[in-house]
């Protein structure tokens, strides 16, 4: 099992046969992935990289079943391209473009809420998302990834890669890796992430990477603390998704928070990576997760190693 994406998602690419939308749309077919079409308006009715193009995200999903849109669009336009999906009716869009007007993100955001509730949205400003050996969208090197059971979820897209190869090194697989990007406005937090990996079987342990600025990791460590205990009454039902974890109360979670040396004030490569007085800082956000019993990494190169020591897969 896998969250968001597995290898029967049906993938459309917003931004199709322009250059970037080109790149990486050949690299997720190379990779396995059922992209099964795209969309660029004036060019509906031609065949690029062997799929067809639609002037229209709704004619694409009426005429391929598409249910995954990946978006490649320029910044000026890519927020229209988000509400496009959603009001076509896709239930996972994955937007990787990067400088979006906060203002046309936060509009684009309200819209999915209203008019499109069945739309998750990852993104803006981020790598993708991939379920090892099954399916990719995005812009991930998949040869580092291996089937297994951690589940990542982060702020930063070289960060993730970094991560996930140190996590393959040591044998540790991972179920899902989603990268909810580092803008003011992401589509889905980290709360949202973690809420299914809580939900899945397959993932035993949560790897998350931070950075300072917002509240994104505050939190995420109040929902840990507060909903990532398993249901007692789940344990005794003998609920699979729950009883492995009954021994140790909870999947464990193991954090590192990138910015400890950023200046205060000063924004560090994301929008939403800018610490304002007391909030947001490194120390606040390394104090809440581990008062809220996450494992921290302190260094980044120690990540995979920290997994490793701690943790032991059920079927290990």
């Amino acid at each position: 099992m896998s969250i968001l994406l597995n290898k029967d998602s049906r993938i459309i690419v917003q931004g199709f046969t322009g250059s970037a939308g080109s790149f990486h749309a050949g690299k997720c077919i190379e990779y396995g992935s059922q992209i099964v079409g795209g969309v660029t308006p004036g060019r509906g009715g031609t065949t690029h990289l062997d799929r067809p193009v639609f002037n229209t995200v709704e004619e694409a999903v009426k005429k391929t079943a598409a249910n995954v849109s990946l978006i490649f669009v320029p910044a000026p336009a890519a927020a229209d391209s988000v509400m496009e999906a959603g009001k076509a009716g896709i239930s996972l869009i994955i937007c990787i473009t990067e400088g979006i007007p906060v203002l046309d993100m936060a509009k684009a955001k309200q819209f999915l809420k209203t008019h499109a509730p069945q739309a998750r949205l990852i993104g803006p400003n981020c790598p993708g998302v991939i379920t090892p050996e099954e399916s990719k969208a995005g812009i991930m090197p998949g040869y580092i990834h291996k089937k297994g059971p951690i589940g990542l979820v982060s702020r930063s897209g070289t960060l993730t890669y970094e991560a996930v190869h140190q996590l393959s090194q040591k044998g540790l697989g991972q179920s899902t890796v989603v990268g909810i990007g580092g803008d003011p406005i992401p589509g889905s937090s980290f709360v949202d992430i973690l809420d299914l990996f809580e939900r899945d079987p397959q993932t035993e342990a949560i790897v998350m990477i931070g950075e300072i600025g917002g509240s994104a990791e505050e939190d995420a460590a109040a929902f840990y603390k507060a909903r990532m205990t398993p249901d007692r009454n789940a344990i005794s039902k003998g609920d699979p998704a729950r009883s492995r974890f009954a021994s140790e109360g909870r999947k464990p979670l193991f954090v590192f928070i990138a910015g400890k040396s950023a200046p205060p004030g000063r924004r560090m490569g994301h929008a939403g990576a800018i610490v304002e007085g007391s909030a947001g800082t490194h120390a606040s956000k390394i104090e809440a997760l581990r008062n809220a019993g996450a494992t921290i990494v302190e260094n980044l190169s120690e990540i995979g190693s920290t997994v490793a020591r701690n943790f032991k897969p059920v079927a290990a």
